[in-house]
């Protein structure tokens, strides 16, 4: 089955079991989102993605496109509402952009450029969360977890590890490492693995490969966002 709908007005064709998300980005049309990967299981976490449908809120990464469907994902109010969104993980966070060496790849940043993000609006929560350094070629930051649950599914059903976890609710959830002592260094992750290229953000970085490429270099230097969101062939780099 295959049919159309409109985006924004836009004719949007898609195919039978694409998501309104996959149908507008083969299409070329760019809805923001961070929990949301091609090839990963849909997660609907971070909320960037919602959209209207018929006039009800959805997230298009998880609503199955359908013939004759009305989606609106661009006015004002639900820009804002992202922009919104965006500040708090800044804020909730250690997102310091000029001091992370995943500035320029990180896609919170390429995200927050595109939604034309120039300050926090909240006050920082400067919170304390460990950083685990004891992996010899992996390090996490927990500080800069925005629990999009991408590493989760990425051990899970890339890997056929379940390195990942996320536990507790609200200010108490937290990624945990399913190891004996809770250590990325008792887990079975390597540097191979999906899980520890995934991430959105820059809580999980590969040692020794910091500024390798220069700053100025970096995919979103070259490219906004949306651009390479929209790029079917940079899954990777996406």
């Amino acid at each position: 089955m295959s049919g159309t709908l409109t985006i924004d007005d836009q004719i949007i064709p898609f195919s039978d079991g694409q998501t309104i998300i996959e149908a507008a980005r083969t299409a070329g049309v760019y809805i923001p989102h961070l929990c949301h990967r091609p090839g990963y299981s849909p997660h609907g976490s971070c909320k960037l993605c919602t959209v209207f449908v018929n006039g009800r809120q959805c997230s298009a990464c998880t609503f199955p496109a359908a013939d004759g469907q009305k989606v609106i994902s661009t006015n004002e109010d639900m820009q804002q509402d992202r922009l919104r969104i965006t500040q708090m993980l800044f804020v909730e966070g250690n997102h310091f952009c000029p001091s992370c060496e995943k500035s320029g790849n990180c896609q919170l940043q390429g995200v927050a450029y595109h939604l034309n993000m120039l300050d926090n609006h909240f006050p920082h929560f400067y919170a304390q969360r460990e950083m685990d350094a004891s992996h010899p070629d992996i390090l996490i930051d927990h500080n800069r977890c925005i629990f999009c649950n991408l590493c989760v599914r990425a051990s899970r059903d890339k890997d056929g590890k379940n390195v990942f976890a996320i536990a507790g609710r609200g200010i108490n959830k937290r990624l945990i490492i399913n190891s004996p002592t809770g250590k990325l260094k008792d887990s079975d992750i390597s540097m191979d693995d999906c899980a520890a290229h995934v991430c959105p953000t820059g809580a999980i970085l590969i040692k020794h490969t910091g500024y390798q490429v220069p700053i100025g270099e970096r995919i979103y230097d070259h490219q906004p966002i949306s651009q390479v969101a929209c790029d079917t062939e940079a899954d990777h780099d996406e």
